[in-house]
């Protein structure tokens, strides 16, 4: 009897698919030859996933660490006409049945549709633990671009040729065309490939879909931005485990672990050209959230949900005579990443002021605003203004964006946003004042008595503004001469930021209370100083230290190197206020202080 139950269990086993028992779902790379013959899965129109012919020519055995590609003619469908097709990353090739991996490179202008496959083992890997997140350069406060920690585009050689990941088509919606030609270069520097002109034109994905709609060859997009300025990466998905899918075959950023949404979309159509050609596609429902950007691939999970940051943006015209009135409003949401979110709203804000410029030329943004982050740290505000009739839209957004990539990428993985609110009021003037002349009502003064300070700010068609100010030395103010220097807020900032550079912020708060500290351009600042060192001890300056206590600090500055800096003491620091005007310049005199 237990005989019978033997040989039924083995006849079972038999009747079952070779695929389920007994051999991999995958097929290895050391049995790819030249010559064999394959299928290819992709959707070229709507989200009907359609077959193409798939011929290896051989394998490039090392062609980068550890890895190799295995290099295939395509066939079928539309592609001997159009060629690879950008948003073809990550479509499955499969050999006698199994996947062997993912269209992921191509040479760079082919006249035929030549690809190099990426195996899907190199695939699978992308969600092993033991990966970190992939280490970022830190954004100056004195930097004009928020992508350089950013890796650059990825190529491989062979046969002599560039072979390159296959560009990721970048849909946008809402943006001025002017901003998409200002950060097209970056874009593209990225891999992502900005579609000119060539949008959706619709909303973002409002609802979550079936995620059992998602299968290998579906093109899924990855939503950076969505609201009334839209962002979408197009790919194609690879393999499908349970809750899993791993998609494009390469990186899309290289940012390592992440939180990127994606969608489920549509081919609109194709667009062959002597170039690159590339699909227009539509996002149509939320599936799930990208969670692992490496350099092989993207990994993912269908059904969770990502929180995305709020961002709104208000726009106020004021008249010269008449109240300001609002003229635009926009509300965005934005994918919480610490490379991502700065670039998203530094286009957001480029686009939004070119818009405006356009209407007025010459003109002058006042930009305030608050970011709001998670654990509680901050907010995070801004407020500048800004003046000219040249690049007005990336000053201003750099500007604002700036401080944002500074905090994010300080090195504080608590610090995530959360939210972000901006106010730009437009003039339909140049409102620019220069620090033209500064003088004191007296040369010598001895301490305890008091000392005017003038400062004369002049315009264009000599329109001219005098501000006076009252500096009182201390009571037993050592003799010497003072420093006095009138001086925009961005030279003040930068003479600070420079000596904080030696001893970098404690925690997320400290950090951001650091920054909200950096003065505004609308004000000129009047700072006293003297030669006496200073030293910057727990992210404070202490002035003017007796020579005891001064001697100690100078010698543990030796110790700790970068720890404690000696600088020019500031007395004090008095502010003269211009009003809704930007100043520039800088302008010194001194002040001997008698017995």
């Amino acid at each position: 009897m237990a005989g019978s139950r033997g040989l039924l269990l083995l006849w079972l086993l038999a009747a079952l698919p070779y695929g389920q028992y007994g051999q991999s779902p995958f097929y290895p790379l050391e049995r790819v030859r030249p010559g064999m013959k394959g299928t290819g899965r992709t959707v070229f129109a709507g989200d009907r996933i359609e077959e193409f012919g798939v011929e290896v020519l051989g394998v490039l055995e090392n062609v980068g660490p550890k890895q190799s590609l295995v290099l295939v003619r395509l066939s079928g469908g539309p592609l001997e006409k159009a060629g690879i097709l950008q948003g073809m990353s990550g479509s499955p090739v499969y050999l006698e049945g199994r996947l062997l991996g993912a269209v992921a490179m191509a040479f760079p202008f082919s006249k035929e549709p030549i690809a190099a496959v990426r195996p899907i083992a190199d695939m699978l890997a992308v969600s092993r633990p033991a990966e970190a997140r992939v280490a970022s350069q830190r954004v100056s406060l004195f930097d004009t671009r928020v992508v350089a920690g950013l890796p650059p585009r990825s190529e491989l050689v062979a046969g002599g040729q560039r072979l390159v990941e296959i560009g990721i088509p970048l849909a946008l919606s809402g943006f001025t065309r002017r901003t998409i030609e200002q950060f097209a270069p970056d874009l593209r520097a990225l891999g992502l490939e900005p579609l000119e002109a060539v949008t959706s034109g619709g909303r973002s994905p409002v609802r979550y879909g079936n995620p059992a709609d998602v299968k290998p060859g579906s093109m899924i997009s990855v939503q950076l931005l969505s609201g009334d300025m839209s962002v979408g990466a197009d790919g194609t998905v690879t393999h499908v485990a349970g809750n899993r899918i791993y998609a494009f075959g390469h990186r899309f950023l290289a940012i390592g672990r992440t939180e990127l949404p994606f969608a489920r979309s549509e081919v609109l159509a194709l667009v062959p050209t002597l170039a690159t050609s590339f699909k227009v596609t539509a996002p149509r429902e939320w599936m799930g959230t990208i969670t692992e950007d490496r350099s092989t691939g993207v990994a993912g999970e269908l059904g969770r949900r990502t929180e995305l940051a709020p961002l709104s943006i208000e726009v106020f015209r004021q008249g010269k005579t008449a109240a300001r009135e609002r003229t635009a409003s926009y509300r965005m949401e934005m994918v919480r990443d610490r490379l991502l979110s700065p670039l998203l709203l530094q286009m957001a804000v480029f686009s939004v002021i070119d818009a405006t410029e356009q209407a007025l030329g010459r003109a002058t943004f006042q930009v305030r605003g608050e970011f709001q982050f998670r654990d509680g740290s901050g907010p995070l505000r801004t407020e500048n203004m800004f003046a000219g009739d040249v690049n007005l839209p990336l000053q201003v957004s750099a500007a604002t964006a700036v401080p944002l990539a500074y905090v994010l990428q300080s090195g504080f993985d608590a610090l995530e946003l959360r939210g972000a609110r901006l106010e730009i009021v437009c003039y339909p003037e140049r409102r620019q004042l220069q620090i033209e002349q500064v003088w004191s009502s007296r040369r010598q003064v001895r301490p305890g008595e008091t000392v005017e300070i003038h400062v004369v700010l002049r315009g264009e068609n000599q329109f001219e503004m005098a501000r006076q100010i009252t500096y009182t030395v201390p009571t037993g103010a050592v003799p010497g001469a003072l420093q006095i220097t009138v001086s925009d807020g961005n030279t003040a900032n930068l003479a600070e930021y420079q000596g904080r550079l030696a001893q970098p912020p404690k925690s997320a708060s400290q950090l951001i209370q650091w920054v909200n500290a950096l003065r505004p351009n609308t004000r000129a600042y009047v700072r006293i100083t003297r030669a006496d060192p200073s030293f910057d001890v727990l992210g404070s300056l202490l002035p003017s230290a007796p020579p005891s206590l001064a001697l100690i600090l100078g010698r543990s500055q030796a110790a700790l190197g970068a720890g404690l800096t000696a600088q020019s003491s500031k007395l004090a620091e008095l502010v003269v206020d211009a009003g809704p005007w930007v100043v520039t310049g800088s302008k010194s005199i001194q002040v001997e202080v008698k017995e």
